[in-house]
């Protein structure tokens, strides 16, 4: 048996296990920590990596990480730095003097890229941080941010020939890269310069409107369709990018685009300025893949990288007539790269191109007995193993109840996706505002997603193509269909769906039994969390989150809890 061990110690930090090609275990840092995307080195991602597999750190054979830019190599060196930009960029202080020099001194230091001895550099961190906690004998490996990414989407996506597109802020010197995945070879074709970031566009603009950049970019999203819609010529910010052939081209560098944002955005509200973001992304990101479809003659196109967690943007590239077969993986952000260079890694070495991927669920799991012994160290608590809880949960939820539902393997990404999910009504505006108020505290304008049938989808979702179990890409709904899903529809009557499908036995039984008490397959579904905190990992934590939170209802594992103090 070979194990590869990939490591993240950047922004959301994590680790991944994979073994023989076959994908073992894939966790980020923050939920061991509790501190949301953090930027540790990720010394429980590991632990649990290992211990998952019933491994010790001797039997790893290779380990791979990305990124050896300067700017990551000198917080390998000093990760005081980085600690204290986590506690800036979070606005975990007070409003610094030089917050603006601040701004300018990053975005003039992350393009620079690779220089020489910073390979070198990054390793002896790395090994060292390794050492300490038990690794002897391996070989490291460091990986290509973009081939990184390329990975994640290139060597799950269970198709062999296709267009790698990875897009985010930057990495490497890179702000994206188009590759070609063919025959079993992934090859880059293009590399897009830090330099001509779109994501670090978006990134200005979510801290320029007074959001936390890496973190609220969705709010964004969200936010741009409450503006006044207007055409694109009229859109202030238009000629700040465009695309040539293969290339997307800021007009100008990083700093001076800073500057010029913040000034535009003094004229005009802030939904406005999202607006036109929103727009102006959407627009450079369709007409690069539109390009590269038209270029290299191969309809199914792969996407990864920050940048596509943007849901609306990717509603656009769906809708590309040329396009007929399309992917995201579904940890697409910085997060999702310890995969992806275990991966890469193993594809230099071994080949190894393709993985199983139906799901994500490639965390930590808790047997009944581990559930048990959280359970009995509370008071206020009540507690049975329900033998019909898929039945008792949609009848909660037909009732206008949250559920909070703790089952299986931890999702790996940012989304919930029936594991470790805050279930509701999809047609229940009562139980919407129950949830912001009580539990994600979380802006007005900011939806809810759904959780929909597979097999429902078609009926409820306009321009269905493939199966989305990811909640990669949003889509509009059924104008008829407004009143079922109103709990989880945007302003402008779309929505960000997971399709449900075999890949969670479990959660496709409870969605079955709310059809049986509603007429359709879909219930609200969000992350099981306190806005501003990582989605709970442990029976401990969910627990704790219940407790925060006063809600009433969970199912953990086996067991129907109920919350006495909620009860009163």
């Amino acid at each position: 048996m070979a194990y590869t061990l990939g490591i993240w110690d950047g922004h959301d930090s994590g680790a991944a296990l994979i073994e023989d090609g076959k994908i073992l275990f894939a966790a980020n840092e923050e939920r061991y920590t509790k501190r949301k995307l953090e930027i540790k080195f990720p010394y429980n991602a590991i632990s649990n990596a290992l211990e998952f597999a019933g491994i010790k750190p001797s039997d790893v054979e290779r380990i791979a990480f990305p990124t050896t830019e300067l700017t990551k190599t000198i917080s390998r060196v000093f990760p005081g730095q980085k600690e204290a930009y986590y506690k800036f960029r979070r606005r975990k202080m007070l409003k610094p003097r030089m917050e603006r020099l601040m701004h300018y001194y990053k975005y003039a230091t992350t393009t620079v890229g690779v220089l020489p001895m910073c390979d070198s550099a990054s390793k002896a961190m790395i090994s060292r941080e390794l050492r300490h906690i038990g690794f002897s004998k391996f070989a490291l490996v460091s990986v290509d941010h973009h081939a990184a990414h390329a990975a994640t989407a290139a060597f799950t996506s269970g198709t062999d020939r296709a267009i790698v597109i990875t897009l985010d802020g930057l990495g490497d010197g890179l702000s994206g890269s188009i590759s070609i995945l063919e025959n079993g070879k992934l090859e880059r074709k293009v590399a897009i310069p830090a330099r001509d970031s779109i994501g670090i566009f978006y990134e200005q603009v979510t801290n320029l409107v007074g959001m936390r950049e890496l973190e609220d970019e969705g709010k964004v999203m969200a936010m741009a369709d409450y503006s006044f819609p207007f055409a694109f010529e009229e859109n202030k910010l238009k000629d700040l990018y465009k695309v040539e052939g293969l290339q997307i081209k800021a007009k100008y560098g990083p700093v001076k685009q800073y500057k010029v944002l913040d000034r535009l955005l003094w004229t005009m509200p802030r939904e406005q300025f999202a607006y036109m973001a929103q727009q102006l992304m959407e627009r450079i990101e369709k007409t690069l893949v539109e390009n590269a479809i038209a270029n290299f003659g191969i309809d199914t196109v792969l996407f990864s990288g920050g940048i596509m967690s943007n849901v609306k943007a990717n509603m656009q590239i769906r809708g590309i007539d040329s396009l007929k077969k399309w992917y995201i993986f579904p940890h697409m952000g910085d997060g999702g790269i310890a995969l992806g260079a275990a991966m890469y890694a193993d594809y230099q070495l071994k080949g190894t191109h393709t993985y199983e991927f139906e799901n994500a669920y490639l965390g930590n799991s808790y047997n009944e007995d581990r559930v048990l012994q959280a359970l009995k160290q509370e008071t206020n608590l009540s507690y049975e193993i329900d033998g019909d809880r898929f039945g008792h949960g949609a009848e909660l939820i037909d009732n206008d109840e949250y559920i909070f539902w703790f089952n299986g393997r931890m999702e790996y990404g940012p989304r919930a996706l029936g594991d470790r999910s805050i279930l509701a009504n999809a047609g229940s505006d009562t139980v919407k505002d129950k949830l912001n108020t009580f539990v994600k505290q979380r802006e007005w304008y900011q939806p809810f997603a759904p959780s929909i049938l597979r097999s429902d989808a078609e009926e409820l979702l306009e321009d269905v193509k493939g199966h989305d179990r990811f909640m990669t890409m949003a889509y509009a709904i059924k104008k008829d269909k407004k009143e079922i899903m109103k709990s989880v529809v945007h302003v402008d009557l779309t929505a960000r769906p997971q399709m449900v499908g075999e890949e969670n036995p479990d959660y496709l039984s409870l969605i079955k039994a709310v059809k049986g008490k509603t007429g359709f397959g879909v219930v609200l579904n969000t992350s099981f969390n306190i806005h501003g905190s990582p989605i709970v990992a442990a029976p401990e934590d969910a627990l704790l989150t219940m407790k925060k939170t006063k809600t009433r209802y969970m199912f953990l594992g086996e067991y129907f809890v109920e919350n006495k103090e909620a009860a009163k």
